[in-house]
């Protein structure tokens, strides 16, 4: 044991789990864990953006493209609500994150005197947005928490965690001992007579779909599902998060439109790492004839509204591997492919109508590596990404998710550009949400973040306009008065350029990703009204422009 501080308590177990990066913002009631940042310069770089929402948004993107555990740090209160949506985020996402929350002094939590930054019970807002969270009340317990969290953060369901540590807490010293790293467990398997049921199930299956979700890409199950698919010749749809699981290259890879051509014909449907109970992705209403198997790592996430079906509750790298010994290879993979391209067909086809949004996507596709990450943001151009962005690898396309947080796109963008300096990645942003985190900026200048900001600018939030013109034959509170870009990112000393055309786009990008510059690159795209996609977005909106085509290439059924 070792005579610490609290703080260093703190910053010594980061390092012992080989954390490099932390995302935060200093205060009084963190100073003496920021203070330790000092000796370990060369070891952890304390990243600190303008705003605390960037430090959880920043902790998300590092994560979820790399897979390690991305760390923010934020005082107590204002500063805790502030990064609560980039939590909130990385909840929704699966993100292995971690929060080190500062408080207010001990004597004062739960006693509502009014201290500095003092909130209603912040371990409990804390507890609805990560997986584990704990209150540190002495320096030994902050070694242990730091350590639990961490672990607890990248193990079986990724999810963010949280550590509150008190300013009387990181001062005090005490005789602290260091934990090891947990040993990482194997992950939870299926029980085998689960499994046997469902590899019965699609033995027997006419025409079998797997639907596959993030807990794919969370588990790197990529090759699993790969493997499994092509055994039993069934094509992959993929949920918005689950985009990479499977590249878009393979014959068997479809983006999750093509649900609305291929589930309705199906007659087993493997549910693998997605909660399946998303708008997007409950099509179960439109599978009347389907048996449905759900492997996730999570009883919860096969239980009403979902369709009974056979639970397989486990790691889905596992499970998958197991129901791939299990199964009897199938001679239908021929059958599979093709009904696989005629749904891809389809989809290309209602997409065509959707212009000019295809123009510019096609255009960041061409431009941005195969193992290029994209941050999709809520623009008119990221509304149709999910659908029509072909994702190569996993790790190299992020959403909000459910959590639609917008704004989120450049702050996450900063972080996952931290955390893959030798790859290219872009983050494209409306001028509505670009609005929210401008003042990132400065911290992309500052570090030399080699992100690429590609902001569409059409002077309004356009979705919502579309909608309120749409509906009420009227609109309020949409124009937006914005900056001069270029103006803008010249004051923070960050590059600026401007992309008229797709092409013109496409070039920029291409250009800056040969540059392997150090530093962010910022191109205003200006753009004007565009036709809303939702009829393909959401199955609950009017149908799409055409009826899907029976894949299968037969009467549908009656």
């Amino acid at each position: 044991m070792t005579m610490v501080t609290g703080g260093q308590a703190l910053v010594r177990q980061l390092l012992r789990h080989g954390v490099r990066h932390v995302f935060g913002v200093p205060g009084v009631q963190l100073d003496w864990a920021v203070d330790v940042f000092n000796d370990v310069r060369d070891q952890i770089e304390l990243i600190v953006p303008r705003h605390e929402q960037a430090t959880s948004y920043m902790a998300d993107g590092y994560g979820r493209t790399t897979g390690s555990v991305g760390v923010c740090m934020v005082v107590p209160g204002p500063g805790v609500l502030n990064a609560m949506s980039g939590l909130a985020t990385g909840y929704a996402c699966s993100a292995p994150m971690m929060c080190i929350a500062g408080q207010i002094a001990s004597p004062g939590i739960g006693n509502g005197f009014g201290m500095l930054h003092e909130v209603n019970d912040q371990s409990g807002m804390l507890a609805n947005v990560t997986k584990w969270s704990g209150l540190a009340r002495t320096p030994q317990d902050v070694a242990r928490m730091t350590r639990d969290a961490l672990h607890a953060a990248e193990s079986t369901r990724t999810r963010p965690t949280a550590v509150e540590v008190p300013p009387d807490v990181l001062q005090a010293k005490a005789e602290v001992e260091l934990h090891e790293l947990i040993e990482k467990r194997t992950p939870p398997a299926p029980e085998a007579a689960a499994v046997e049921r469902a590899a019965a199930l699609l033995n027997s299956a006419r025409f079998p779909v797997i639907y596959a979700g993030g807990g794919i890409v969370a588990a790197n199950a990529s090759q699993a599902l790969t493997r499994l698919a092509e055994k039993i010749g069934a094509p992959v749809v993929m949920s918005e998060n689950g985009l990479g699981a499977i590249s878009a290259r393979h014959e068997l890879a479809l983006p999750n439109l093509a649900g609305r051509a291929l589930l309705p014909h199906a007659d087993v449907i493997l549910v693998a790492g997605s909660r399946f109970v998303t708008p997007r992705a409950l099509l179960s209403f439109n599978a009347p004839h389907a048996k449905f198997i759900y492997l996730n790592i999570e009883a919860a996430d096969a239980l009403a509204p979902r369709q009974p079906g056979v639970d397989l509750i486990g790691d889905a790298a596992i499970g998958l591997s197991q129901l791939e010994a299990a199964v009897t290879k199938q001679d239908r993979l021929r059958d599979a492919t093709s009904a696989a391209a005629k749904a891809r067909a389809w989809c290309t086809q209602q997409l065509a109508l959707l212009k000019p949004q295809m123009s510019w996507i096609e255009a960041l596709r061409r431009a941005i590596p195969e193992d290029g990450i994209l941050i999709n943001e809520l623009t008119q151009v990221g509304y149709v990404a999910p659908l029509a962005y072909p994702v190569y690898g996993p790790r190299t396309f992020i959403t909000p998710g459910y959590q639609g947080t917008l704004g989120y796109g450049m702050p996450t963008g900063l972080g996952a550009a931290i955390g893959n300096p030798d790859k290219v990645t872009v983050a494209i942003s409306g001028d509505g949400g670009f609005g929210w985190n401008l003042q990132e900026l400065a911290t992309a200048a500052k570090y030399s973040i080699p992100l690429i900001m590609v902001v569409f600018v059409d002077g309004a939030f356009g979705n919502v306009r579309r909608i309120q013109q749409e509906v009420f034959n009227r609109q309020i509170g949409t124009e937006l008065h914005n900056p001069d870009f270029h103006k803008l990112a010249d004051a923070f000393g960050v590059t600026s350029t401007r992309a008229n055309s797709p092409a013109e786009l496409e070039a920029k990008i291409r250009e800056a990703g040969r540059a392997q510059r150090r530093g962010p690159l910022l191109i205003e795209v200006p753009v004007g009204e565009m036709p809303s996609p939702w009829h393909l977005i959401n199955p609950y909106s009017k149908q799409p422009a055409d009826t899907p085509p029976n894949p299968l290439g037969e009467p549908a059924r009656p």
